[in-house]
């Protein structure tokens, strides 16, 4: 997608970063359940609670879940990975750090192929997945001036699936995000229920000039969740961007909220770096070593995925492409 400006012809650069509930009746580090819809607080062990002297334990199943994975999107499967400590403050991130992966995740480049609507494919970039925990819940409308907290979601392992800067358009990110979600529900790794928020997506918006090869300032626009809502923030911040430019103004990296009742994007906090974060190896975890036969015994086992679905359809009813696809889009 272009969009026509006062000066020019302007070029949309989206890269998308994907949290993924991991499909698992515990946490990544606790025994807690993970069922969705609990009474606030009923599903919080020790270690959620970061009481003082709890250790975390890793989940083997939720390992084997981010395995299939990175498996399903054709990617590296790192055997020896690090589990790494991201520090800040929230309300509800008891231990003032979240477990996350940094320099050495469990997953690294795959790809993942969209359709779009005029027949054609594209190949979009998989940087990496890395396995992290969740943070709790704040909520601001259980009371006029206090805000609750509940820790139900903390330590709920997440799957981040971050893609390349190689998305174009709107549609391109929403053909994007039905198809991870179409393979994470194939793989029963994720269910993919945007609104229950088990799939969270932050979208990487940046634009240029048509032929210039730099990249513009980036704005993230957080916790969007809905793929129709992650088009709209997109399309939004993208004509916002460029009017500011034209106007004589600077893009000014920053993270952003996506108002969906009014269609707008608004400016939440300026952008952290990695450094902010002071991330260095979580000292309660050793590295997790994955060994390669165990790797390839879940491969053998992996489902049919969408896109060999639709060629064998394509192959063997002579459908059209299209109308394959419109068959495999859900398991």
């Amino acid at each position: 997608m272009l969009i026509e400006g006062k000066t020019g012809t302007w070029e949309i650069v989206i890269g998308l970063e994907v949290h993924a509930q991991v499909s698992s009746q515990a946490k990544l580090f606790s025994g807690a359940d993970t069922s969705f819809g609990a009474e606030p607080n009923t599903q919080v062990s020790f270690v959620d609670a970061a009481f003082p002297g709890m250790l975390p334990v890793i989940n083997r199943y939720c390992v084997e879940q981010a395995v299939k994975t990175g498996l399903g999107l054709g990617a590296q499967i790192n055997l020896r990975s690090v589990f790494d400590r991201k520090n800040y403050f929230y309300a509800d991130l008891p231990a003032g750090y979240q477990i996350s992966q940094y320099t050495q995740p469990i997953v690294g480049k795959g790809t993942l192929t969209i359709d779009l609507p005029d027949g054609t494919s594209r190949d979009i970039g998989i940087t990496r997945l890395h396995l992290e925990q969740d943070a709790g819940k704040s909520m601001h409308d259980q009371h006029p001036t206090k805000t609750f907290v509940d820790l139900n979601r903390s330590g709920v392992a997440l799957m981040e699936i971050v893609s390349e800067p190689d998305l174009r358009s709107p549609e391109e990110a929403g053909a994007y995000l039905r198809k991870l979600r179409a393979i994470l529900r194939y793989l029963g790794t994720c269910d993919g229920n945007m609104e229950e928020g088990s799939m969270r997506c932050d979208a990487n918006v940046s634009v240029r000039k048509v032929g210039s090869r730099e990249f513009g300032t980036r704005c993230e626009i957080k916790n969007v969740n809905s793929v129709r809502f992650v088009m709209q923030a997109i399309e939004y911040e993208a004509r916002r961007q460029v009017d500011l430019v034209e106007e004589g103004g600077t893009v000014v990296q920053q993270t952003r909220l996506f108002d969906s009742g009014k269609g707008v994007t608004r400016s939440m906090r300026s952008k952290e770096h990695a450094h902010d974060y002071r991330y260095f190896p979580d000292p309660d975890l050793l590295p997790l070593v994955l060994e390669k036969s165990w790797v390839d015994k879940l491969k053998a086992a992996l489902p049919e995925l969408p896109d060999a679905k639709k060629d064998r359809f394509i192959a063997s009813y002579k459908l059209s492409a299209y109308d394959a696809g419109v068959l495999v889009a859900e398991k």
